[in-house]
């Protein structure tokens, strides 16, 4: 029993606590002017949410590159078991640049790699946004007929 115990605790330490170790930073805990219970309740609920969502994200990516035998690029090299922390920076270089011509859209999408559309399936996301269509403008003050 005791065993089980200790094995929970182990497990719960390589996915909880990572999350708290992240707030428990100065950065994190420094001063924040919340007078009134019911907003510092709120930010502590956002703080909580945010801290799930991070941890979901970890959780369906490992298993997708587990369960696919992929692997996407961490910090030292590939691996198969990255950090929400690491999957999220991988998109910081993803960049889409939308302006007109005339009355032409234009659309580019820069830094696109296999491994972000490995990890939007992970995550059931669509990834259609990144592929851009051109389109005439429509001037929404030009007066019809």
């Amino acid at each position: 029993m005791e065993s089980e115990i200790l094995q929970a605790a182990q497990e719960q330490n390589t996915t909880v606590e990572p999350g708290f170790r992240g707030i428990k930073k100065p950065a994190a805990i420094s001063p924040v002017w919340l007078e009134k219970p019911e907003r510092i309740a709120a930010l502590a609920m956002l703080t909580v949410i945010g801290l799930l969502v991070y941890s979901i994200i970890q959780r369906q990516v490992r298993l997708s590159l587990r369960t696919h035998d992929q692997q996407i690029p961490g910090n030292k090299g590939t691996t198969a078991t990255p950090t929400a922390a690491v999957v999220l920076a991988l998109f910081a270089q993803v960049a889409m640049v939308h302006f007109w011509i005339g009355d032409h859209e234009v659309a580019q999408v820069y830094g696109l790699q296999p491994h972000h559309l490995l990890i939007c399936d992970a995550l059931g996301l669509d990834y259609a946004w990144y592929e851009v269509h051109s389109a005439p403008k429509i001037d929404q003050f030009s007066q019809s007929p």
